[in-house]
């Protein structure tokens, strides 16, 4: 067997050399492929209180609008990745972007609400033909060395900087147009970036040539999107059962995904490969810090706009902290991981992330900005400096003819981490100002004559006890004071979380990622290992 199909002529030399020809003009074609399905990660946020609006949605309802495009990236990812890396990472990268157009449409012009969150769902499987196969891509024409650990820190950081461009575009978009116009932001960049690709990228270097475990595509999708569902409804009103029926239904798929890639002869996702320690902790962390991000711009931005007033182009430019951050840092947490090593740079992150969720402890009604743009800041900055050195482990851990594998774990990483972060957040924030006012509705004087009815609406969403104030005129100032107040107790709640979040994630970082001297001694093991067609460690991974 061996590692990699042959490749076609005109292309081996591109393998050989430390980058392909034209390497800028090739890396900035993939940046804005992966810059395409963040955008589409982003434009839902700033858009949800239009939507809630439009459609008299609840806050369960709009939480799945705001994950859907992450639940269909994350539950689609691994299984796709394994099939770009057998039968090409350029081929289904343009075919991703050339559905992504389609996806974008079905969104922007969904009738319902309902049908929109399909629509959201369709955009993340779309990515995820994109999406993972960029990273592949730039792991198999960049040899391992400072030229591919600057290329991954550029990808990472503008990646992640997209979410923040997508709030502020999508913002500009809906000071003149509905809400609809947002989801059309990702149009352009999808047909530019996929005639840029096809004329530049080079196609089947360094691809597996082993047979795609199809049977663990299907259990590791349906695990995944149950897993996020799961923990969407476990914590929203009224949907407990739902979401612990998802949830020990995602604990049976994963089991039977872990037996199926035990005793499977070409497994979707080697846990071989997966239990180093150089895979696992980094996979882990990253999926904890950048679902922390998602989690804290989407709890945020309905924080922005409900409780500080900001309208949606407001919103957006309130967060353009982060991107700087996140541009900022990118040289300099590349820097410092090929200087310090992976553990060094990930803590430094983490600790940034944490002092911007406690900043968010203080946000209130009468906030002033400057506190608003440190927590971004801050919380952009540290994102930038613990991805980097995720996904360069990652890679350096996994070998190149299943790079796939270690591209999709790094996607996962955001949209897996997106989604969970962002559906417990936001299951968090649907439960805390459901239960607030709860309590003032208890506290009124007039609460013996609430209809049942009236009191489910008014703890359904802040869009929804709106809709509610504009039929009770009478009582809307109360109203609006009643659902500012639960909002902000509901942000607070959820941010609390991300920090403690945030605290377990810097522990396992410090407690099991090795030192730089050690690290370098494990790559050079895992080569060594790979090379002689191993992944069974030879020596304890310990130190």
């Amino acid at each position: 067997m061996t590692d990699a199909a042959p490749l076609p002529p005109g292309v081996a030399d591109t393998a050989a050399a430390d980058a392909p020809r034209r390497a800028p003009w090739v890396l900035s074609s993939l940046i804005l492929a992966a810059l395409v399905c963040n955008i589409n990660l982003a434009a839902a946020n700033i858009a949800l209180p239009d939507i809630g609006d439009a459609f008299g949605a609840g806050q369960t309802s709009l939480n799945l609008v705001a994950l859907g495009c992450s639940l269909g990236l994350a539950m689609s990812v691994l299984y796709l990745g394994a099939l770009a890396d057998r039968y090409g990472r350029k081929q289904l990268l343009m075919l991703g972007l050339a559905l992504t157009v389609v996806a974008s449409l079905f969104s922007a012009f969904a009738p319902s609400v309902e049908l929109l969150i399909a629509a959201r769902i369709f955009t993340g499987i779309a990515a995820g033909m994109a999406y993972p196969t960029t990273l592949s891509l730039i792991t198999a024409l960049w040899t391992n060395g400072p030229k591919r650990t600057g290329a991954i820190a550029l990808w990472s950081s503008v990646s992640a900087m997209a979410t923040v461009v997508g709030s502020v575009l999508a913002g500009l978009l809906l000071q003149a147009f509905w809400w609809g116009s947002a989801f059309l932001l990702a149009l352009p960049i999808a047909a530019t970036a996929l005639v840029l690709v096809a004329i530049l990228v080079p196609a089947h270097v360094k691809e597996s040539s082993d047979p795609v475990d199809h049977r663990g595509g299907v259990l590791a999708t349906f695990a995944i999107a149950a897993l996020v569902l799961g923990i969407s409804m476990v914590f929203a009103p009224g949907q407990v059962l739902v979401g612990a029926v998802l949830l020990l239904s995602a604990l049976i798929l994963l089991v039977l995904f872990g037996w199926r890639q035990a005793v499977t002869a070409h497994p979707l996702y080697d846990l071989r490969v997966a239990r180093r320690r150089l895979f696992w902790v980094p996979a882990t962390a990253g999926t904890i810090v950048f679902g922390s991000l998602m989690g804290a711009m989407f709890v945020g931005q309905q924080f922005l706009q409900n409780i500080l007033g900001y309208d949606t182009l407001e919103a957006g430019l309130a967060v353009v902290p982060a991107a700087v951050g996140l541009l900022v840092v990118a040289p300099i947490s590349a820097r410092l991981v090929t200087a310090r090593g992976s553990r060094v740079t990930m803590l430094v992150g983490y600790a940034l992330v944490f002092v911007g969720f406690v900043t968010m402890l203080f946000w209130r009604e009468q906030t002033p900005y400057p506190l608003i743009g440190f927590g971004f800041l801050v919380i952009g900055a540290g994102a930038a400096f613990a991805m980097t050195p995720a996904s360069r482990a990652l890679t350096e851990s996994t070998p190149v003819r299943r790079v796939g594998m270690a591209s999709a774990t790094s996607d996962l990483q955001r949209d897996l981490g997106g989604s969970i972060m962002q559906a417990l957040l936001g299951a968090i924030l649907a439960t805390g100002f459901a239960a607030a006012f709860a309590r003032s509705i208890a506290a009124s004087p007039q609460a013996s004559q609430i209809s049942d009815s009236v009191t489910t609406a008014l703890q359904a969403s802040f869009a929804s006890a709106l809709h509610v104030a504009d039929q009770y005129p009478q009582y809307k100032d109360e109203i609006l004071a009643a659902a500012s107040h639960s909002l902000v107790s509901g942000a607070l709640f959820a941010y609390l979380v991300g920090a403690i979040a945030i605290a377990l994630g810097a522990g396992l970082v410090a407690f099991f990622l090795p030192p730089h001297s050690r690290e370098r001694e494990l790559v050079s093991l895992y080569e060594t290992q790979d090379a002689s067609g191993r992944t069974e460690p030879t020596v304890p991974e310990r130190g």
